[in-house]
């Protein structure tokens, strides 16, 4: 255990920033995994609106600094493919 004040505080501050980053993160996951699978099985405009969520949600987490930049491309590159083939297998 730290005897400094300063290092107390950032043990519970670097605690309380771990737990919210945990649960960012895995709110990412499950926006991301309802958006793949509301792609090929709702009706357009509803799985369009799960897409902008699971994409809103990963902006979020890269502008707190929670994923970094390029992951979050990534992801949001990653997850527009999916959703587009999926578009592209129901139309046609």
């Amino acid at each position: 255990m730290a005897n400094i004040k300063s290092q107390k505080k950032r043990i519970v501050t670097n605690e309380q920033r771990r737990q919210r980053n945990i649960a960012v993160r895995s709110r990412v996951k499950t926006l991301v995994k309802t958006a793949d699978a509301a792609a090929p099985n709702k009706p357009a405009e509803e799985a369009e609106r799960e897409l902008k969520a699971a994409l809103s949600s990963i902006d979020r987490a890269c502008s707190k600094g929670i994923i970094p930049p390029n992951q979050a491309a990534r992801r949001k590159s990653s997850l527009m493919q999916r959703s587009n083939r999926a578009r592209q297998a129901n139309a046609g």
